[in-house]
C-alpha cells in the first residue's frame, strides 16, 4: 500500500480514536502555524510529530500509515505496542483508557481459539498467575474476551529477560547471577507452596526490571496440583513439555508426573547460563541434548570461566544433579544458600535495563491490525518441547541479537540493545575475584593485573599483602589473629654477619673476668707467705 497523503492519515487518526479530538486539534494548530496555514508535504513527518507530542506511538503510526484504523482497543485498554509472540499467543503493551495504567496484554490467536485444548490451557495459564501474588512474578489482573478475541490482562514489568541480558552483555559477575537466582528462587517456592510447579524455567521467563528485581513469567506450562482435570498435558497425550537446554531429566521422560525438583534443575541450568554465558549442553541435535541431560554432567563452570568461586560453582552443581533426591529439595533451600552467598560477596556494576522503541509491522492492505498475523509468529520451536510445538511465550526481547540491535522492523523491539563499551580499567569495576578472596585454579599472580589507577584503593593494597590462593581454597583474610590465612611477616630481615658490638661486649666481659681472676690468685698468695 502506498503511503497516505497527510491529509488521509489525519482521517485515519481520527477514526481510530487513538487520540483525544481536543490534543489533536490543539497539536495541528501549532503545526499550521509552523507551515504558513498548511501541513507537512508527507505524512511520516506529520506522523512523527504526533510521536513526539507523546500522542501516537511509532506502533500506531507503522499500522495507521498501512492504512490500518480498526482493533486498537480491546475491552477498557488501548493496545499500545507489540511486546512479543510465542507459538500460544502474543502480548501487546496497553493502556488503561480511564486510569491510564499500563498493562502487557496476553492474546490467543483466533486461529487457536477453535483448538479447545489450546483455549483450555490459556484460561488455566490464567488460573495459575492469578493464584500467585508474590514480588517476584508478574501478576495477573484479569481474563476476558472480545468475541473470539480472548486475553490476559498482566502486570506490565518495564525490564529485560536474562537470555537478551546475557547475550548483549555477556556472562553475569558471580554475585550478580547469585542475587537474581535468588530472587528467582523466591518466587517459584511461594509458587510451589501454592501447588503450581512451573516446568518451563530458563533465563528468557525470567524477566529484570529496572529497579534490579527478578520476575518470574509465562505460566504456559504450568502444571496445578495432581487434579488429572487440572492436568492438560495428560489429556493431550504430551509427555515432554519444556524447553531442551534447561530440561530436567525426569521431566524429559514424564512432563505430567514431575515435582517441583524440576524447576529447581531448570534454574541451576538457568544460573549455569549467567556464569558462562551459554547453556549446559550447547552442542548437539535437539535428541543428543536431551539425552546429555539425562545421564552427563555439564563442562565444569571454572573451566569455562576461572573467576568463578568453588563455592558459588558447587551451589550450581548441586541444583543440576540428575537424581531429584541429591538435589536442593526446595526452592526455599537455593535461595537460602545464595542470599548468605551474595551477603559476604559485593556485586559488580548494576544492570541497566528499560523499555526502547515501539516499532510497528507492515500492512497487508486490511484496514484493521491484525492480533494473529504470521509475521508475529516465527518459527522458535526449535528448542521447545511440545506434541503442539512451541508452547510458550518466547518474548521477542529474547530473541538473537545480531549486530548492534534489533532491527527497525522487529516488533518485538523494547530495550536499546547495543553493546556498551566497557572501560575496564575503571574504578567503579570491582574484582570479584579479589573481592570475595576467591582464587581460580589457575589465578594469575597479582604482578600480571593491568593498573587501574595511579591511588591505590584497600582492595588493591590487600592483594598486594595477600597473593591468591592457587589450590582453589578460599583466601579470604580475616586478619593477623585469624588462622583462615596467615600472612608472611612483613619485618624487615636483618642481614647476616658478626656483630661488632657483640664482639665488643664479649672482650669487656673477658678483661673484667681475667682482673677479678688475678685479684683472686693475688690475695691466695699473699695470704700463703706469712710467718
Amino acid at each position: 500500500m502506498s503511503e497516505p497523503s497527510p491529509k488521509k492519515f489525519l482521517e485515519l487518526v481520527e477514526k481510530s480514536r487513538l487520540v483525544d479530538p481536543v490534543k489533536a486539534k490543539r497539536l495541528l494548530e501549532k503545526v499550521r502555524q509552523h507551515y504558513d496555514g498548511g501541513l507537512p508535504s508527507d505524512a511520516k513527518t506529520l506522523a512523527r510529530l504526533f510521536v513526539k507530542n507523546g500522542l501516537l506511538t511509532e506502533w500506531h503510526n507503522e499500522k495507521l500509515l498501512n492504512g490500518k484504523y480498526k482493533g486498537f482497543f480491546l475491552g477498557k485498554y488501548k493496545l499500545l505496542g507489540h511486546i512479543g509472540t510465542g507459538g500460544m499467543s502474543s502480548v501487546y503493551l496497553a493502556e488503561h483508557t480511564k486510569l491510564h495504567d499500563r498493562r502487557a496484554i496476553k492474546v490467543l490467536p483466533k486461529k487457536r481459539v477453535a483448538d479447545s485444548s489450546y483455549l483450555a490451557r490459556f484460561q488455566l495459564e490464567a488460573k495459575a498467575i492469578a493464584s500467585l501474588n508474590h514480588p517476584n512474578i508478574v501478576l495477573a489482573y484479569d481474563i476476558d474476551n472480545e468475541g473470539d478475541v480472548h486475553y490476559i490482562v498482566m502486570e506490565y514489568v518495564d525490564g529485560l529477560d536474562l537470555q537478551a541480558l546475557v547475550k548483549r552483555d555477556g556472562a553475569l559477575d558471580p554475585s550478580t547471577a547469585a542475587e537474581v537466582i535468588a530472587q528467582a528462587a523466591r518466587g517459584l517456592a511461594h509458587a510451589h507452596s501454592k501447588g503450581v510447579i512451573h516446568r518451563d524455567v530458563k533465563p528468557a521467563n525470567l524477566l529484570l526490571d529496572s529497579s534490579h528485581t527478578v520476575r518470574l513469567l509465562d505460566m504456559g506450562l504450568a502444571l496445578m496440583g495432581a487434579d488429572e482435570d487440572e492436568s492438560l498435558t495428560v489429556a493431550n497425550n504430551e509427555n515432554v513439555l519444556g524447553t531442551a537446554d534447561y530440561l530436567a531429566p525426569e521431566q524429559a521422560l514424564n512432563s505430567h508426573t514431575v515435582d517441583h525438583r524440576a524447576d529447581i534443575y531448570g534454574l541451576g541450568c538457568t544460573m549455569y547460563y549467567l556464569l558462562t554465558g551459554q547453556p549446559p549442553f550447547n552442542q548437539g541435535t535437539l535428541a543428543q541434548r536431551i539425552a546429555m541431560h539425562q545421564k552427563e554432567m555439564p563442562k565444569p563452570i571454572r573451566e569455562i570461566r576461572k573467576g568463578v568461586p568453588g563455592e558459588l560453582e558447587g551451589i550450581c552443581v548441586k541444583m543440576i544433579q540428575k537424581d531429584p533426591n541429591y538435589r536442593y529439595q526446595t526452592a526455599e533451600d537455593v535461595a537460602e544458600v545464595l542470599e548468605r552467598y551474595v551477603a559476604k560477596v559485593p556485586r559488580g556494576q548494576k544492570v541497566t535495563v528499560g523499555l526502547g522503541d515501539l516499532p510497528g509491522i507492515g500492512g497487508d492492505g486490511s484496514s484493521s491490525i491484525s492480533l494473529d498475523d504470521d509475521t508475529l509468529r516465527p518459527n522458535q520451536g526449535g528448542d521447545t518441547l511440545s506434541n503442539k510445538n512451541d508452547e510458550t511465550l518466547t518474548s521477542s526481547r529474547s530473541r538473537l541479537i545480531r549486530g548492534e540491535g534489533l532491527s527497525t522492523n522487529d516488533s518485538g523491539k523494547m530495550v536499546n540493545v547495543r553493546r556498551p563499551t566497557i572501560d575496564f580499567n575503571d574504578n567503579s569495576f570491582l574484582d570479584l575475584q579479589v573481592e570475595s578472596g576467591y582464587g581460580g585454579a589457575t589465578a594469575r599472580p597479582p604482578a600480571s593485573r593491568k593498573p587501574t589507577a595511579a591511588k591505590k584503593t584497600p582492595s588493591a593494597a590487600a592483594s598486594q599483602h595477600y597473593p591468591e590462593r592457587t589450590d582453589g581454597r578460599s583466601s579470604v583474610h580475616v586478619g593477623s589473629e585469624s588462622d583462615v590465612y596467615k600472612p608472611e611477616s612483613r619485618k624487615p630481615v636483618k642481614e647476616k654477619g658478626v656483630d661488632k658490638m657483640l664482639i665488643a661486649a664479649l672482650l669487656v666481659a673477658f678483661f673484667i673476668v681475667a682482673v677479678g681472676l688475678g685479684f683472686f690468685l693475688g690475695q691466695a698468695s699473699g695470704s700463703g707467705a706469712g710467718p
